[in-house]
């Protein structure tokens, strides 16, 4: 089978290729931002050019097709956005059948329509009903908040748990809910595919209904957070979504129609999930956020949460926010091969040092071993030869590539946890690009307060080892070419 997948540089869109790669489904993209695609998924991905609104790429993408994904939404709270919905879903739907496309698989929102829905949960249905109006079998999916690392909802429950050890809470808090596992719902969309194709529509949630003030505090008893929360009636959508954009990096634009649809109750009213898909079984709340905060034991999952890692960066320094995870990253361009490169910051650490402020980092060290923790006194197994789970001083080898990547966990006293990860990646005319990355993620706000105290230092000790791994290799690549005679 050839599959569509529309919504492919989406969170959802983004983890369910390689999944239907794996089970041996031709895949196909339809993209505006193509460019966005390139290197994310394996070669045999086709990528079209286009949108729904741009009828030639529509049937360019949907040629041939025996199955499409609709993972489109619109999450702006611009006043029009329900009719754009509508149209988008006419013009795709409508070009499916006219591809002979045998069904198309959409991700909606939980809720019951003899209620009052808010406006996007109610956009949700209705797109549901214009796909199938065109006569192309639907099988829709309806979920509520989906809980992974990166996913908009499970985001901005971590950061208001993780920032606030006392929190005033809206009356929305109260509202009853059933979360739902990115890995469960990916499950889902790729089992439909096995489905008799007929219209059907499927409620799914994880193994666990409770109210979003359970959800915050359960979250912060899985992370030893102590949090007071305090219930209100004085905040409105709209204060609340200011609120978030404050505390959280989600902007106020989309927290707000997020925050509208939090006032419904969206809970499972059926079984036919539980029917049809009887291999399915949804697991709970609990064990949906320990996977999501789990960043060591990555293991073979299809997507990780460094690999999702993607902003526009400069040759100097950047310091963002991914996925709960404080980042600095620096590039620089190294007039060396990878190899000599990666060979480079593979020998870091031990007898060598860190090549550059070493008195900061012995003095790092030693603060670190007057609090009870390992310090620098560990050094290395060997001064050539690196492995997994082999230690680097306060560092633990997590993942090494030889002559690519180099990824370090803070094995240190931090009021969070750490990792340091060096990237060698080709470029034109022998050259390479070399990225370095230092990862946080805080516990509570005492670990946000010591991620911006020692904030100043980076620039002096990443800064520096940046560079000095950049002389470093060039020197080693001047030395081992061949001389002429």
């Amino acid at each position: 089978m050839r599959i569509l997948v529309t919504g492919a540089t989406g969170y959802i869109g983004g983890r369910l290729v390689p999944r239907l790669q794996q089970q041996g489904y031709a895949v196909r993209c339809l993209a505006r931002a193509a460019e966005r695609l390139r290197g994310r998924f394996k070669d045999d991905v086709e990528v079209v050019q286009g949108s729904v609104e741009d009828a030639e790429s529509l049937r360019t993408a949907l040629k041939d097709c025996d199955a499409a994904y609709y993972l489109i939404h619109s999450m702006a709270s611009k006043k029009k956005f329900a009719e754009a919905d509508r149209r988008a879903a006419r013009r795709f739907s409508e070009a499916a059948q006219a591809a002979g496309v045998r069904v198309i698989i959409y991700l909606g929102g939980l809720g019951s329509d003899r209620e009052r829905l808010s406006g996007h949960l109610r956009s949700r249905h209705e797109v549901g009903a214009v796909l199938r109006a065109s006569g192309v079998p639907v099988i829709e999916f309806r979920a509520a908040q989906i809980i992974g690392s990166g996913s908009i909802s499970f985001e901005m429950i971590r950061y208001l748990t993780e920032r606030l050890p006392v929190m005033i809470a809206p009356r929305w808090v109260n509202t009853r809910c059933q979360p739902v596992a990115i890995g469960d719902v990916l499950l889902y969309l790729v089992s439909a595919l096995e489905l008799p194709f007929a219209n059907r529509i499927y409620e799914i949630g994880g193994a666990t209904v409770l109210t979003y003030y359970e959800m915050m505090r359960r979250y912060a008893e899985i992370r030893g957070l102590r949090r007071r929360i305090f219930v209100v009636p004085l905040f409105t959508p709209k204060l609340s979504s200011y609120w978030v954009h404050l505390i959280t990096p989600i902007p106020a634009r989309l927290a707000q129609p997020l925050i509208q649809g939090l006032y419904n109750e969206v809970i499972v009213r059926n079984d036919d999930a539980a029917r049809d898909f009887p291999n399915i079984r949804p697991i709970g709340f609990d064990e949906a956020v320990r996977r999501a905060l789990d960043r060591s034991n990555i293991g073979e999952r299809e997507t990780a949460w460094f690999d999702a890692f993607a902003a526009k960066v400069s040759n100097g320094d950047f310091s963002g926010v991914r996925e709960g995870m404080l980042i600095d990253r620096r590039e620089r361009t190294v007039n060396a091969s990878p190899i000599r490169t990666a060979e480079v910051f593979a020998s870091l650490g031990g007898e060598r040092g860190w090549l550059a402020a070493n008195s900061l980092w012995r003095l790092r060290g030693l603060l670190d071993r007057a609090v009870g923790g390992v310090g620098l006194r560990r050094g290395r197994r060997s001064i050539k030869e690196l492995r997994v789970g082999d230690v680097v001083d306060f560092w633990r080898v997590e993942k090494h590539d030889v002559g690519q990547t180099l990824r370090l966990r803070a094995e240190m006293r931090l009021p969070g946890r750490a990792w340091l990860q060096f990237e060698a990646q080709p470029e034109a005319g022998g050259h390479t690009k070399l990225v370095q990355t230092a990862f946080y993620e805080p516990r509570g706000l005492w670990g946000q307060l010591y991620w911006y105290a020692i904030l100043p230092l980076h620039n002096i000790v990443f800064g520096r080892l940046i560079e000095s791994i950049a002389r470093a290799a060039e020197n080693r690549e001047s030395s081992t070419a061949p001389r002429a005679r």
